[in-house]
Parts: C-alpha cells; sequence; structure tokens
C-alpha cells in the first residue's frame, strides 16, 4: 500500500465496482437480445442456451478456484487478467459470425468474469484495510452490483432497438479499457501473498461435471437419448465421482467435505443454487415469452422486466438489516416463499395475457428475490467458522452460478421454441408451477435446518 496517494482507494473502489458491474450486466443484458440474435446467425433454441450458458458454465466452475489463485498470485495481476480477457472476449462476441464463435467468444467471457469476480473485493478489502471504511466500500460494491441486475435488461433493450444485438457487447470494450488503465495505475501489488494450493485435479473436474450435465440436459431436451447425450450424461457421472474422490483425499480441497456435514451450510448453499436455478431458468424463458410470443420489441421487454429487478436493489439492504437483527433463518422462508407465489400466478399466464396480468407475478417474485438474497449469503456464512467465511461466500457465488446454468438448460430443454406457442406456453405453466413447488419444499428445508436467530451456540 505504500505509495497510494490519498485519492488512490477512491480511484480503486471506481474501478472495482466498475468490473464488477460488468459481470454482472453481462448475466442478464443477453436475454432480450436472444429472439433477435437467434434470427440473425440462424442458431436453434439449444443454441441460444448455449450462448447464455457458455458464459455462465465457467463462471461457476473457476470462481473459487480464481480466488486462490489470486491469494497467491496477488489479486492486481488477476484483475487485470480478467479485464484483459473479458475484454477481448466482449470484442470477439460483437463481430462473431456464426453461432459456434458466439459460444466459444461467451466462454472466454466467463473465464474472465470469473477471474474478475473474487479479485474485484479483494482488492478493495486491501485497498481500505479499517473496517469501518472496508464496511462502507462493501457496501457500496454490492449496491453497484444490484444495480446491475435491472440495467442488464432495461440497456440491452435500448441497444438492440436502437443499434443491435451486437451493441450489447461492444459497449463493453470502452468500459474495460478505461478500468485496465486506472487498475494499472492505481491498484497497488498485494503485500502479503497465500501458499495455499490450488486443488487443480478438483477445478478440472468440477469444470467437466457441470459442463457435462449441462450438455446432456440441453441435448436430452432437442435430439433425446442420442449418443451425444448419453456420452455426456456419462461424462459428467464420472467427473462427479472422481471429484467427489479427490476432494476427500486432497489436503487443499476445493470444497471441503466437512462443510457438507453441516445441515446449515447444505441448505443454505441449497437454497442459493434453487434460487437461481428458477430465477434464470425461467428468465430465459420470460424474454421469448415477451418478444415472440407476445411480439413485444427488445426495449418493451426489457422495461417490462423491471418489476422483477428492481425489487432487488430496493429491498437488498433492508433485507440486510432485518438479517443483521434476526439472523438469516425468517428472510430466507419469506422470500422463497414471497417468489413461490410469483412463479405459482405464471401458470395462468396465456399467449394474449396482458401486462397488467403479468405484472403481479413478476412483482412478487422480485420482491421475493430481494427479500432472499443477503439471507442466503449470511446463512452461508453463519454456518461454517469465522476463518471460513470467504470460502462460505465463495461456495455461496459458486452455487448459484452453477444453479442458474442448469435452470438454463433445464427450463430451455421443456418448454421448448417458442415459436410453437402452445407447447411454449404450456411449458411455461408447467415450469412455473413446478418452481413454486421447489421454492416451498426448500423454504421447508430452510425453517428446519437454518437457525432462526443469530442467538445459541
Amino acid at each position: 500500500m505504500e505509495g497510494m496517494t490519498e485519492r488512490s482507494p477512491r480511484l480503486v473502489l471506481v474501478v472495482m465496482c466498475a468490473g464488477y458491474f460488468l459481470v454482472l450486466l453481462d448475466v442478464t443484458i443477453v436475454n432480450v437480445a436472444l429472439p433477435r440474435l437467434g434470427d440473425d446467425l440462424g442458431t436453434s433454441v439449444a443454441g441460444l442456451q448455449w450462448v447464455v450458458d457458455g458464459y455462465a458454465v465457467p463462471f461457476a466452475a473457476l470462481l473459487l478456484a480464481s480466488g486462490v489463485v489470486g491469494d497467491r498470485l496477488g489479486h492486481r495481476r488477476i484483475v487485470l487478467a480478467g479485464l484483459s480477457v473479458f475484454g477481448i472476449a466482449s470484442v470477439a462476441c460483437a463481430v462473431a459470425p456464426a453461432p459456434g464463435f458466439l459460444i466459444g467468444s461467451r466462454v472466454a467471457q466467463g473465464v474472465g468474469a470469473a477471474l474478475l469476480l473474487p479479485g474485484t473485493l479483494a482488492v478493495i478489502a486491501e485497498a481500505y484495510p479499517a473496517r469501518q471504511p472496508q464496511a462502507r466500500a462493501i457496501g457500496v460494491w454490492a449496491g453497484i452490483g444490484s444495480l446491475a441486475l435491472p440495467a442488464g435488461p432495461l440497456l440491452g433493450g435500448v441497444l438492440v432497438q436502437a443499434v443491435g444485438w451486437r451493441a450489447i457487447f461492444a459497449v463493453n470494450l470502452p468500459i474495460i479499457l478505461v478500468a485496465w488503465i486506472v487498475a494499472h495505475r492505481v491498484v497497488p501489488a498485494s503485500v502479503t501473498r497465500s501458499t495455499a494450493r490450488l486443488d487443480r485435479a478438483g477445478t478440472v473436474l468440477g469444470a467437466v461435471t457441470l459442463a457435462g450435465m449441462t450438455l446432456a440436459v440441453i441435448e436430452a431436451g432437442h435430439v433425446g437419448a442420442r449418443p451425444l447425450t448419453l456420452l455426456a450424461a456419462v461424462v459428467a457421472g464420472a467427473a462427479l465421482v472422481g471429484f467427489v474422490g479427490v476432494e476427500r483425499r486432497s489436503a487443499h480441497p476445493m470444497l471441503p467435505p466437512a462443510l457438507w456435514r453441516r445441515p446449515a451450510f447444505v441448505a443454505a448453499n441449497g437454497a442459493a443454487g434453487v434460487m437461481n436455478l428458477g430465477t434464470l431458468g425461467m428468465l430465459f424463458l420470460l424474454t421469448a415469452y415477451l418478444q415472440t410470443i407476445q411480439d413485444r420489441s427488445a426495449l418493451e421487454a426489457g422495461v417490462a422486466l423491471l418489476p422483477l429487478f428492481v425489487p432487488l436493489v430496493v429491498l437488498a439492504p433492508l433485507s440486510g438489516r432485518l438479517t443483521g437483527r434476526l439472523g438469516p433463518g425468517v428472510p430466507m422462508v419469506a422470500g422463497l416463499l414471497t417468489a413461490a407465489v410469483g412463479f405459482a400466478l405464471i401458470g395462468g399466464w396465456s399467449s394474449t395475457t396482458t401486462y397488467a396480468m403479468v405484472f403481479p407475478s413478476l412483482l412478487a417474485w422480485g420482491v421475493g428475490l430481494g427479500i432472499l438474497t443477503p439471507a442466503v449469503v449470511a446463512a452461508a456464512v453463519a454456518a461454517v467458522d469465522e476463518s471460513r467465511a470467504g470460502l462460505a461466500s465463495g461456495v455461496n457465488n459458486t452455487a448459484r452460478q452453477a444453479g442458474g446454468a442448469i435452470g438454463i438448460a433445464v427450463y430451455g430443454a421443456v418448454a421448448g421454441p417458442a415459436n410453437r406457442p402452445s407447447a411454449f406456453v404450456s411449458g411455461m405453466h408447467a415450469l412455473g408451477l413446478g418452481t413454486a413447488a421447489m421454492f416451498v419444499a426448500t423454504a421447508a428445508a430452510s425453517a428446519l435446518f437454518v437457525r432462526p436467530t443469530w442467538r445459541g451456540p
């Protein structure tokens, strides 16, 4: 930190928030572009699923490993690498001439995002070592990240409508370029380095498990039990068995098996996975429903999605305070049940449902997520010793991203293409009601296993 000017910590905070904002923006911004993108590149629903999951799978699979690498090599170096990879991949996405090229570029984007996310928070923590300024800086970081979720559909709708789908990737470049230059100048090298070893085998096997599972689900939903589907399922199963075996034997496991013997930890991360599985899976269908089934423009669809994402920004701080007073159990149950109501209402939609009928579902769903999200993270952290809080937070984030990747695969496979409106809407009905039931079951598990208050041993 020596040599840092008084102004530098603020610049560090700004540039790290910019990187974090872009990582989360690319989780949602692409959704409103999918119908236009699919028409332009001539890709199927399975191809569109991979446009989204190509980003989500490496993002989920490499989060924990990149945090460990940053601890060993220095987070400044990893953040700069993440910005570089993310920026180059964004350019490749913007000029993609074919679906395969775009999917490959999205995979590279996901790698860049996985490098960036843990590093941004670590750099901020190093720039603000005192407890109170650090807490305020992290609050700013979290708030900026929350803004990315409603900004994604809205900004995506504007760009697709005014310029075209390629603009949603091109817009990253000037932000990345400025962020890289500023970060290179003002982010100091880490003073201390960790000696923790990277669990290479666990990282590779975890990534293969998630990618194989996603491929098997997508292929099964669109082409049935073909050789590729079966091969992907076998590879995923074998990798999962290998992963469990490696983690049990490793001296430095990526996911310590002892943590999974704690019911509260399992319940918290299960809720995190279910939350994103239902949310990102249904969001994938929702943009097709609004644009293809109901013939809305990309901008209209982006605006229509605001009731889903704005509550996340408004309610997350309030839920955080409530969690601080009561513990995570009550907000988790309340959030899951409220979101379940929103999903259940989807069971009553048709191809001609007015927005006045869509709005209550999106609002209940969004309010539930706004209450649930801080509590889920707090529950995971509270379930472990203080010395493992960072690992618990990383596992929780990984569970969310992995759940989202699987949800997109499952929901897209069940509903099928939106150019068959009757089957698509029927699929949405089944998935809406099924998701509601899944959220209710998760609420019951949370009530049973997650400590209702902070009191007690």
